[in-house]
């Protein structure tokens, strides 16, 4: 079971630029005050919350901004009220996309993602219509460590992940949403270099796009992730290696 589509790299390329744009900064804080709401400020406790932190972390998010994040979760200081939606639809050749947003302004926001839909040739769907297609998972990418795979490999299941894989990047391990710390910590533990974890909608089934239609895809994919009430974006979106350098570097 792999747990990324090329999206995930499409999305790697783009980060360090949305940083300069600061929109990660409020994506960032948002999902901060949305986890909190959502389960409390204990990110012992509350896994995304605790992914939200290293996410802040990772992007260098002033630790005050944090705080007044988590403030705003717990209600100790007064603001807007902030909403999470998912809008479903589809992309090119019935790809499935799930948007994750935080709003303070639904009908702004909704009227945003779905004339982004259409734009991008894409359509916006009911509640419901692909959510069925993704299960909620927790995501780790390790650096490699020749010698060391077996080992790493026996520490994630032993700690209770679902699989254990080796791809272009390193290694990946999937694990049931409330065993990713566990996981995370032992493989640390263990001396594994862990370069992303997160909690993530991992698809069922992919559809393998190339050429124009791919281009077509990435488009709407980054259009989507850009709007700057959007957290997430998951797809079952997928092309090769080759055809994903060759766009990217048109």
């Amino acid at each position: 079971m792999s747990g990324h589509s090329k999206w995930h790299n499409i999305k790697g390329k783009k980060s360090a630029a949305d940083a300069e744009r600061g929109k990660v900064f409020t994506k960032i804080t948002r999902e901060v005050t949305t986890a909190v709401r959502q389960s409390g400020a204990n990110p012992d406790t509350n896994v995304r919350l605790r992914m939200a932190l290293d996410k802040a972390k990772e992007n260098n998010v002033p630790s005050d901004t944090v705080k007044r994040a988590i403030q705003k979760g717990v209600g100790d200081i007064p603001g807007q009220i902030i909403e999470e939606i998912t809008y479903e639809g589809y992309g090119v050749r019935g790809v499935a996309l799930l948007v994750e947003v935080s709003t303070d302004n639904r009908n702004r926001t909704g009227a945003a993602i779905r004339h982004l839909f259409s734009r991008y040739g894409g359509n916006m769907g009911d509640v419901g219509c692909v959510n069925w297609m993704f299960q909620l998972k927790g995501i780790a990418q390790l650096e490699k460590s020749p010698g060391k795979e077996d080992d790493l490999m026996m520490v994630a299941l032993d700690h209770g992940a679902d699989d254990f894989s080796e791809n272009e990047d390193g290694y990946e391990v999937v694990t049931p949403p409330d065993a990713l710390i566990k996981v995370r910590e032992a493989l640390k533990a263990a001396g594994a270099i862990i370069t992303t974890s997160d909690l993530t909608m991992v698809p069922n089934t992919y559809v393998t796009l190339s050429g124009d239609e791919a281009r077509r895809m990435i488009h709407l994919s980054e259009a989507l992730d850009d709007h700057e009430d959007v957290v997430h974006v998951y797809t079952n979106f997928d092309i090769s290696n080759e055809e994903l350098q060759r766009i990217t570097g048109e």
